[in-house]
């Protein structure tokens, strides 16, 4: 198949795009490198620099040939969405419009939509949640997620496009970098490398801090697989897990056999209690399941670190 990645020289796109041709396929990388890295690109790709939102992009799309586009590029900060919504939506929202319609010029067969299970669903209420729980997106980027998801709702019914939502959790690894919102593994390595000792944002009643569900790049690349050909809607791609940031923190620590000490300060306005994942449909409909702990994980991101 021809496929295209959008965002493929980024931290998790770059690796779905090499776990594609890997399989097999053909692939094409659409990136403007605004956050992307060259040296993420795989060799075998061909690669295309440019906005997503751009001519050039729907070009790309119209005329590419695509059987499926992975659409992975996005405007990734919570905290740069509320600063300017609108440029936000430039991205996530006018890109992802820009190749939706050129892909039904082309009469693109597929879509893979990243979502961010971390932001639409809102406050979880202690307990990991299903794809039916209520979406409540508490900032411009989580809206702008949720209404690509609806956009897409749209283009099956009016143009019969085949598309598959992965809602990821908080997703680390290597090649993340510390500016994304699940961005505290790479920032806590950062620390032990640089010397820094870190602080913990906690409100009084989670004295470890926010809890999140935290899934390794590996099992995600696996989930972009399984929905090449499997699945329609929306499915969760997490552990179902919640460990707060204090746990994250001591796990970074034993995966690099260091010890640090590190600060505990206020919540910040903002920040989602509690974040986890049911996923069972994506189990059942797409034969997926996690397969990374903790410990492994970050022994496998901490190794990669090391590297650099």
């Amino acid at each position: 198949m021809k496929i295209l990645v959008t965002g493929g020289a980024g931290f998790i796109g770059s690796q779905v795009a090499q776990a594609y041709l890997q399989a097999g396929h053909r692939v094409t990388i659409l990136d403007d490198l605004s956050t992307g890295k060259q040296e993420n690109l795989p060799p075998e790709a061909e690669f295309v620099r440019a906005d997503i939102a751009s001519p050039q992009a729907a070009e790309l799309v119209a005329r590419g040939g695509f059987g499926l586009i992975n659409h992975h590029a996005a405007q990734i900060s919570v905290p740069a969405s509320v600063a300017d919504p609108v440029d936000d939506a430039h991205s996530n929202v006018m890109g992802l419009l820009n190749l939706l319609e050129a892909g039904c010029r082309a009469k693109l067969e597929r879509f893979i939509f990243v979502s961010s299970g971390g932001a639409v669903y809102g406050e979880m209420e202690g307990a990991p949640v299903d794809e039916s729980f209520p979406a409540r997106p508490m900032s411009p980027y989580a809206v702008a997620k949720l209404s690509g998801e609806l956009y897409l709702d749209y283009y099956a019914a009016q143009h019969g496009l085949s598309s598959v939502v992965l809602r990821y959790a908080n997703v680390y690894g290597p090649r993340q970098i510390p500016h994304a919102e699940a961005g505290v593994v790479a920032i806590f390595m950062d620390c032990l490398v640089d010397g820094h000792e870190p602080t913990i944002y906690s409100p009084e009643d989670l004295p470890g801090g926010m809890k999140r569900d935290y899934t390794f790049v590996g099992d995600v690349v696996r989930a972009n697989l399984a929905a090449l050909e499997r699945g329609q809607g929306v499915y969760n791609i997490g552990t179902g897990v919640a460990s707060d940031t204090l746990t994250i923190w001591e796990a970074v620590k034993k995966a690099a056999g260091r010890e640090m000490a590190h600060h505990m300060g206020p919540a910040r306005a903002g920040d989602i209690r509690y974040s986890a994942l049911d996923c069972a449909k994506a189990a059942r409909e797409l034969g997926w399941r996690p397969d990374y702990d903790l410990a492994r994980g970050m022994a496998e991101t901490w190794a990669w670190r090391q590297r650099r």
